[in-house]
């Protein structure tokens, strides 16, 4: 039996993590700075989604992917899903990066994650899932990150958005 991509990327993630609390540096290498994209480390777009800051952190991420990774994953097949989560998290890293101060550091896949409630939003009836709860969710999500602070509202916008656009695109497509 095939793995699935969200199964996948949540053992990616979780051991990612397990390496960032036991290697000195690995987290520097892989965390998200405008100064590094614009000193052409463009890798660090990517990476980000592997970096999270404790366990509540990951627990929250691990388990978002999982929920919202999996209809969607059923609904488009893995080479539509995945370019779904690819496009997230580049918009979300990308948003970050142009809108953020050069002094702040961001990490966490919750941009590719609000990228899902994007895909979610548009087709997850379709998929099997209540759009309006995920509405909920959302709104509840940015709320948090104001009142929190400390949240990358920008990156988690910019998944969003690119999650959304790249659905409407893939289902007209489908």
């Amino acid at each position: 039996m095939r793995r699935s991509i969200t199964g996948s990327l949540l053992l990616i993630i979780a051991v990612s993590y397990l390496l960032q609390i036991t290697t000195v540096g690995y987290e520097d290498r892989l965390l998200l700075n405008r100064f590094y994209v614009e000193n052409g480390e463009y890798y660090r777009l990517f990476t980000v989604a592997l970096l999270h800051g404790g366990l509540w952190h990951l627990a929250f991420n691990l388990l978002a992917l999982y929920a919202l990774g999996t209809p969607l994953e059923n609904y488009f097949g893995k080479g539509r899903y995945l370019l779904i989560l690819f496009v997230s998290l580049i918009c979300g890293s990308t948003l970050s990066v142009l809108l953020n101060p050069a002094y702040v550091y961001s990490i966490g896949a919750s941009g590719m994650i609000f990228g899902l409630f994007g895909a979610l939003a548009l087709v997850g009836e379709k998929a099997g899932v209540e759009w309006r709860s995920i509405l909920i969710i959302v709104g509840l999500n940015f709320a948090i990150g104001f009142v929190l602070g400390g949240v990358d509202w920008r990156g988690h916008l910019g998944g969003l958005i690119g999650g959304a656009l790249i659905t409407l695109t893939l289902n007209r497509s489908k």
